[in-house]
């Protein structure tokens, strides 16, 4: 017996349901930074940073992992593979040399995670990702770049 997504764009229910709660630690970051608490702020901004990096680099294993199992991926998919990660580890170089952080590096975490989506797309478009893909990363990365992008400016 083998298991039927419902009407909802060709998702799994439950990959819905986990995914979207995905963006529950960066809304409860950004909840802790409207709440005004001083003590609290920089370990909301911590959290908010690292939930992000954390979640773009996913990101480029979930590409590298649809790469492997295509018979000829296109060479650009292996380089978009990386690239979140050394992404997500540049943004935490203004904190190792003691630069304005994390306020920049949420920005650029948070474009990124939204920029993502030109990649989810052309993986559909190249029939490497389901066509119910974006119906699960659109929510997914608009969901998180923004509320990425509002902490920045918390």
């Amino acid at each position: 017996m083998t298991a039927r997504p419902a009407a909802t764009g060709g998702i799994p229910p439950i990959a819905r349901l986990l995914g979207l709660s995905g963006l529950l630690p960066q809304l409860a970051a950004v909840a802790l930074l409207l709440s005004g608490d001083p003590q609290s702020r920089f370990s909301a901004l911590a959290i908010a940073y690292a939930y992000a990096a954390t979640i773009l680099s996913f990101l480029g294993g979930l590409w590298w992992g649809l790469a492997a199992r295509t018979d000829s991926p296109p060479r650009w998919l292996w380089f978009a593979s990386v690239a979140p990660s050394l992404v997500a580890l540049a943004t935490a170089w203004p904190w190792m040399v003691g630069l304005r952080w994390p306020g920049p590096s949420l920005v650029v975490l948070g474009v990124s995670l939204i920029a993502a989506l030109l990649v989810d797309r052309a993986l559909v478009r190249a029939g490497i990702a389901p066509p119910s893909w974006m119906a699960l990363r659109i929510p997914l990365s608009l969901g998180l770049g923004v509320l990425t992008l509002l902490a920045a400016i918390l």
